[in-house]
């Protein structure tokens, strides 16, 4: 045993952690007599396929389940095939150890890491679990000093979640799959954050904007041609402007109509209350107003004071992370994943906004130091815990230690920095004191030359003392609204005062639908909602993008009309799952499993089975979970997908648009349907775009979608064929062909198949003509003949971009215009030179964007064959449908390449090999023959064989070895 591993007594310890990183950072704390490894992440989890299953498992009517639900709901577990390598080197320490160390997070999840690797390495030795929230070397050492047993609460409700998780995703998916489109998910939480996307985008589609008009006058103090009148008029001694804008508020003592007046179908909500002013009449009144004398009717002055926001738990975290920095919830969580394994802050999974003593202590020692004692309160301030059932970890998000380093201490660059800076001084501004002020309402009268009595208000805010604003100001969801430490000063004017209007201007507004999702909006709704867990929301917003069920317009979440098809299905037939108060009241049992106050099988025997089904009686709370409450029975999610025959597949995916118009829902994508000419036949029919938003999807748009059916452009018509040509912007792509008369056999031994050509990148269906297509349609194009072989010479457009070929040779071509512009000579000097192997030059980049936070390698965009792409050098994530080159933010580019490294390298295919008929019938007619020749032909080779084979093996050893060298030097 090395001496260097032994403690005081002799013994080695093995810790294990969750991450490479992790596990290198936590090593140089405990130094000698400690071995550290990673377990990267799970090892072993239920079976992701068919495949994965245990031969001896794959009769069993559960198997694809991976749950045995006739038995308990016992979980089939088995170790990731890319994790067994790791398995065996965990277990060979193991056996040279005399203790292990579990140090996997302190969560739910953790927990269950931690059980899971007992479970598998089968430890003959003590077993202790060790636990912290931060990465320091005095936390690590106390979680050492301080273990703990493995909390088997916390494995069980990880284990009822993940069990829970694989019955709905496995039971509902299939349904989708047979009603909807192949290859489609379901899940417990992913498919009611659909429904709430979708339903914003219903929400929006029914609204009916209103038009309403107001004025709003800019005040001076004193009357016409007398600057100083009135009392205390004009500017003060502190600054104070001397005008001031104020809104028309009341006419004639109606209040004057706002946006919030009216309701999503463009009415008001009361008449009788308010006065609603279209343009005429704002103008009519503006101009009344022109000559009249105004005067200070009140002025209301309140004190002003914001206490500071709480430390960041995981939500606020995102959200704040999203509005300041534009991260994603998935990036958020990445960075400071980072952050935390790096030891530069505490754990970000957690709903806590407490901070510890030795934090507290941290954040006021730094208040005194940066801005001065006058900005620190009394007494240290405490937050009580908003979340319900909150118990993920101990403590908010906050800067590691007991003395917390300013973002410039830390060494960090680029996103680590920008989230390390945003925590760090929300940590420190919630030691702060208060912000405080005045707030000023003034209101100003006057009547019109009409008769009519106006009354304007002007609203301002002055901040006396900035307090925790000096270091941190929360973001808003709304663009428009006025952040906290925002000031609005006002004149110094009295009651009475006589006042003048320098302008009035008439303004026209318009309502607006409800906003849509955006990330930080969405994860905040799904928490007010109590749906899902806070340390879940990044991977379930990511998976509903990757699905394709929502997809991003800038920051907003646009659902895709596949996610209506898939939720207006589940609505209609699984409604209680989708039911956001029944998927809350399941997250309420969760938590009771945890605290020990409810027990998993019953519970999912009742989720599964239904009320008194095969597993007995349930508990009444878990009869609330599994039900509604109401006491009436309820089916359980086997009978609810037994019975498919009353879903009807095209119904679920059509969508009445108007006026004989639907949307439907294809296998390759959405399309407009027509009404239909003849009885019993379609109406004609035009491909929708994928990114559409639904709410942009009229009446009007859809008859413009059909009435080019297929997207057809007339170009002309072909002068030596006679036929027409058009345009077509398929589904690969924009492309021209031409149109075969009526009757043309499309299949069988005479059919005729048209000529088409895709258009060149240069290229657009806007500008094509017809003498464009028709050289499209000419390719290939004979370059002429190669003098020496007499082959022809061609150029042509293929997969991979231009390029010329004779024979079998093919030579690449910089631009597709050198297809009709390359001579015979110039294609003879390209095949005079030795092919190029490997790639082609390397276009320059399309796009940089910055250093990559993980790898510290600069990422830039590129574009490659199958469209553009991010790339750090090493590794390569093709950019998604909604991504474009243009808008496309580092972060974004930086996410991208997080989950192509999550996925691993690709899965090589071994390809199988080809035996042909005529092969197979050679091989046997010639069987006796040959095999009296490999007999004698064995003897007489033997020898040279086992010769060859040894220098062979050698030189593969030595090559092996020089390999090794060199990637050792690297």
């Amino acid at each position: 045993m090395s001496p260097t591993h032994e403690t005081a007594n002799g013994g080695r310890r093995l810790v294990i952690v969750e991450s490479p990183a992790k596990a290198k950072t936590i090593k140089g704390y405990l130094g000698p007599g400690y071995v550290v490894e990673a377990s990267v992440g799970h090892i072993r989890d239920l079976p992701g396929g068919a495949a994965e299953v245990p031969a001896k498992y794959k009769g069993e009517s559960w198997a694809r389940l991976g749950v045995n639900v006739d038995h308990d709901f016992e979980p089939l577990y088995v170790v990731n095939s890319d994790k067994k390598d790791q398995v065996k080197k965990l277990k060979e320490l193991l056996a040279e150890s005399d203790e292990l160390l579990l140090a996997t997070d302190e969560d739910r999840e953790g927990e269950a890491i931690a059980w899971h690797l007992q479970e598998v390495l089968k430890p003959k030795v003590p077993v202790k679990r060790m636990v912290f929230h931060e990465i320091t070397k005095d936390a690590i050492q106390n979680a050492v000093r301080n273990p703990r047993g493995l909390n088997q609460r916390l494995v069980d409700a990880q284990e009822t979640r993940r069990i829970l998780d694989r019955l709905y995703g496995y039971e509902v998916s299939p349904v989708l799959w047979k009603k909807v489109m192949p290859r489609l998910s379901a899940g417990r939480v992913q498919s009611v954050a659909t429904r709430l996307v979708v339903e914003r985008e219903r929400e929006r589609m029914a609204f009916r904007s209103a038009e309403y008009w107001d004025l709003t006058g800019t005040f001076a103090a004193g009357q016409a041609g007398d600057a100083s009148a009135g009392a205390g008029a004009g500017p003060g001694a502190t600054g104070d402007p001397a005008t001031f804008g104020a809104r028309l508020t009341t006419v004639d003592g109606r209040r004057v109509a706002q946006g919030r007046d009216f309701g999503s179908d463009g009415q008001l909500k009361d008449p009788s209350a308010v006065l609603h002013l279209d343009e005429e009449g704002a103008r009519a009144l503006a101009a009344a107003l022109e000559n009249t004398d105004f005067a200070v009717r009140s002025v209301e002055s309140k004190p002003y004071r914001r206490s500071p926001y709480a430390p960041f738990r995981t939500t606020t975290l995102q959200q704040e992370a999203s509005r300041k920095l534009g991260f994603g919830a998935k990036s958020t969580m990445q960075v400071a994943q980072k952050l935390y394994e790096n030891g530069f802050i505490t754990y970000m999974r957690t709903d806590s906004t407490t901070l510890s003593d030795t934090a507290v202590a941290a954040a006021r020692a730094q208040v005194t130091q940066l801005y001065g004692a006058d900005y620190l309160p009394d007494k240290p301030r405490t937050y009580a815990g908003k979340v319900k059932n909150a118990q993920e970890a101990h403590e908010a998000i906050r800067p590691s230690g007991d003395r917390f380093r300013t973002p410039a201490e830390t060494g960090l660059t680029g996103d680590q920095f920008k989230l390390y800076e945003l925590i760090w001084k929300r940590t420190v501004a919630s030691q702060m004191k208060d912000a405080v002020g005045q707030s000023v309402t003034v209101k100003v009268g006057g009547r019109s030359a009409d008769g009519r009595d106006a009354e304007f208000s002007a609203t301002g805010k002055i901040i006396t003392f900035h307090g925790f604003l000096k270091a941190y100001v929360e973001g808003a969801d709304d663009p428009n609204a006025e952040l906290d430490d925002r000031e609005r000063r006002l004149p110094q004017v009295a009651e009475g005062d006589p006042l003048r209007a320098e302008e009035m201007s008439v303004d026209g507004h318009a309502t607006k639908p409800p906003a849509r999702y955006t990330e930080a909006t969405l994860v905040k709704e799904l928490e007010e909602r109590e749906i899902g867990r806070p340390s879940t929301y990044a991977s379930i917003i990511s998976t509903i993008l990757d699905r394709r069920y929502v997809f991003k317009k800038g920051t907003a979440l646009v659902p895709s009309f596949l996610s209506f098809a898939v939720v207006g299905l589940l609505e209609k037939h699984f409604g209680r799952l989708v039911d956001y108060d029944f998927t809350a009241k399941m997250e309420d049992d969760l938590d009771r499993i945890a605290a020990g106050s409810a027990e998993a099988v019953p519970w999912l025997r009742r989720f599964y089975f239904g009320e008194g089904g095969e597993g007995g009686e349930a508990q009444a709370g878990e009869a609330a979970a599994a039900g509604n409450g109401d006491g009436d029975h309820l089916g359980g999610l086997k009978e609810l997908v037994s019975d498919l025959g009353a879903i009807d597949a095209k119904g679920v995916s059509s969508f009445p648009v108007g006026e004989g118009i639907t949307l439907r829902v294809g296998r390759y994508g959405p399309y407009v349907e027509g009404p239909s000419e003849k009885e019993g036949e379609p109406g004609r029919r035009a491909d929708v775009p994928d990114d559409l938003p639904p709410d942009e999807l009229t009446v009007d748009y859809a008859k413009e979608l059909l009435a080019k059916p297929s997207g057809d452009f007339e170009l002309g018509t072909d002068p030596e064929s006679g036929r027409p040509i058009v345009a077509r912007d398929g589904r690969y792509g924009p492309y021209v062909t031409e149109v075969l008369p009526e009757g043309t056999p499309k299949t069988g031994k005479n059919a005729v198949k048209p000529r088409t050509a895709s258009l060149f990148r240069s290229m657009s269906l806007d500008t094509v003509t017809l003498q464009d297509a028709l050289k499209l349609l000419s390719l290939p194009r004979v370059v002429g003949v190669d003098p020496e072989s007499g082959n022809e010479i061609t150029a042509q457009n293929g997969r991979y971009g231009p390029y010329l070929k004779k024979g079998t040779d093919s030579r690449s071509l910089e631009s597709e215009e050198q297809i009709f512009n390359i001579t015979l000579d110039e294609a003879l000097e390209i095949y005079s030179k030795p092919k190029q192997r490997g790639r082609a030059a390397a276009k320059p980049p399309l796009k940089e964007l910055g250093n990559d936070p993980e790898t510290d390698r600069p990422v830039v965009v590129k574009d490659g064959r199958f469209g553009p792409y991010v790339t750090d050098g090493e590794t390569n994530a093709t950019l998604r449908r909604d991504d474009d080159v243009e808008t496309i933010t580092p972060e974004r580019g930086f996410e991208l390449l997080a989950e192509k490294r999550a996925k691993g390298p690709a899965k090589k295919k071994t390809a199988a090999k080809k035996t042909t008929a005529k092969k197979t019938a050679a091989k046997k007619t010639t069987a006796k023959k040959t095999a009296a020749k490999k007999t004698t032909a064995k003897k007489t080779t033997a020898k040279k064989s086992a010769t060859k084979k040894t220098a062979a093996t050698k030189k593969s050893a030595a090559e092996e070895s020089a390999s090794s060298d060199i990637s050792s030097q690297e």
